[in-house]
């Protein structure tokens, strides 16, 4: 009989030390679990590096939301040194509707028609890596972006054999952000415009540039954009130029108006990187605006 008692005591110990131990185990993973929680919910990500899509001519690191649909309305004016008679470039205006797409927070896609040429344009962007503090520290933001662009102007000699494939344009680029404080924000984008055609053989098909950008806060509502876009030297015809960009970015009630002056005259990247011809000095500068109106059309869960 006590050695009956003695097994039911073993097994009663063996059992209360597996509950023990299943308990702890538990305990420990609830603890590891809840560490881990703790731990993303110290992860401060960097918002608002800059407050569009854009900087000026050049995308930002931002995105559109997922599910939101942003219709852009750009405006470009004819060159202020036209005076009165050109009424400092407003006879002169060209345009480009677009829409800007967010697939997911990471993820936008684009596409457009400008007036100047007659182009079409398409665009993907894809944010690598997001600026952050905290656990885990990210020094800067990272996107890829790549686009296409297609002229649909009539062929200058349509007498000769001409081929769309000599219409086309591809651009890649990568974006750099860091955004140093609340009121500066810098980025820095190299890159390559692909033309299939070029008008002489001294030009490149293949154009290498990196572009500037920054952002200075004045005040809780505007801030003032700079972008100057440096071309690598012998790739370009003589009479283009650097495209040098000054805008005003004013939020009112969740939207942003963007105002620009800048010598470029085209607003996709084939255009205002490898054919600006505006020189600030001689007062060849256009006036331009963005308008956007954004549209939620699958909202978040």
């Amino acid at each position: 009989m006590q050695s009956w008692i003695n097994h039911i005591r073993i097994l009663f110990l063996f059992l209360l030390s597996i509950i023990s131990t299943h308990t702890m185990i538990a305990q420990e993973d609830e603890e590891d679990l809840l560490a881990l929680l703790d731990q993303e919910e110290v992860i401060d990500y960097t918002i608002a590096t800059f407050k569009t899509n854009r900087i000026i001519n050049l995308h930002s690191t931002e995105n559109t939301s997922k599910g939101v649909l942003d219709i852009k309305i750009s405006h470009r004016f004819g060159f202020i040194s036209g005076g009165l008679y050109e009424l400092f470039g407003i006879d002169q205006a060209s345009i480009r509707i677009g829409g800007d797409y967010g697939v997911t927070d990471r993820f936008m896609i684009g596409a457009g028609r400008s007036s100047f040429e007659k182009t079409y344009d398409g665009f993907l962007k894809y944010k690598i890596l997001k600026q952050s503090t905290g656990s885990k520290t990210m020094p800067l933001s990272a996107s890829f972006f790549a686009s296409t662009a297609v002229k649909t102007i009539n062929f200058q000699n349509p007498d000769r054999e001409n081929y769309l494939s000599s219409r086309f344009y591809y651009t890649f680029q990568l974006l750099l952000a860091r955004k140093f404080s609340e009121s500066l924000s810098i980025q820095l984008t190299p890159g390559v415009v692909h033309r299939n055609l070029v008008k002489t053989i001294e030009e490149s098909n293949d154009v290498y540039h990196i572009g500037f950008g920054g952002r200075m806060k004045l005040n809780k509502r505007t801030s003032i954009n700079l972008e100057y876009i440096y071309v690598l030297p012998n790739q370009l015809n003589p009479g283009y130029v650097n495209s040098l960009s000054v805008g005003f970015d004013i939020e009112t009630g969740g939207h942003v108006f963007q105002l620009h002056f800048t010598n470029s005259t085209s607003m996709i990247e084939k255009g205002f990187i490898t054919e600006s011809i505006g020189q600030w000095e001689k007062g060849q500068i256009h006036f331009g605006f963005n308008v956007s109106r954004v549209f939620t059309l699958k909202k978040r869960h």
